[in-house]
């Protein structure tokens, strides 16, 4: 085989080592957890796409792609079922103090610590008539 073809056959392989190795992000699996939570359009978690259980720009799951990867180990699994979602819910992936469940219900990142919940609005306290204030009348 001339020299060129055996190059060309060398980076034909590696291209498609490396695009086997970034198959972990598995449609079917981003489907089922959409499906499984009812990811509205153009929210965070539906533009996160991948990115909720993979490191962006890296070949590697971030804490919670981690954590749901333990389950479907502990399942025996090959893919991904809401029953193995369920079982990761109450952890708290990310180390921000805020459960899994808790962060993809307020359409936050689990395997983010940087992306939590917006804090809820503190209702006012209602005003108390103070007697001083009544006198003035």
């Amino acid at each position: 085989m001339p020299l060129h073809r055996t190059a060309l056959a060398c980076a034909l392989a590696t291209g498609l080592l490396f695009i086997g190795s970034t198959a972990w992000a598995k449609p079917p699996f981003l489907a089922t957890f959409k499906k499984t939570y009812n990811v509205k359009k153009d929210t965070t978690l539906d533009k996160a796409g991948c990115t909720i259980c993979h490191m962006p720009k890296k070949i590697t799951w971030n804490p919670y792609g981690l954590d749901v990867r333990k389950a479907l180990k502990q399942a025996k699994a090959a893919m991904l079922t809401p029953a193995i979602l369920k079982k990761v819910e109450q952890l708290d992936s990310d180390k921000d103090g805020v459960k899994n469940l808790d962060e993809i219900k307020a359409d936050a990142l689990p395997g983010d610590p940087k992306s939590k919940p917006a804090p809820k609005p503190v209702k006012p306290m209602p005003k108390i008539a103070h007697p001083a204030d009544a006198a003035k009348k």
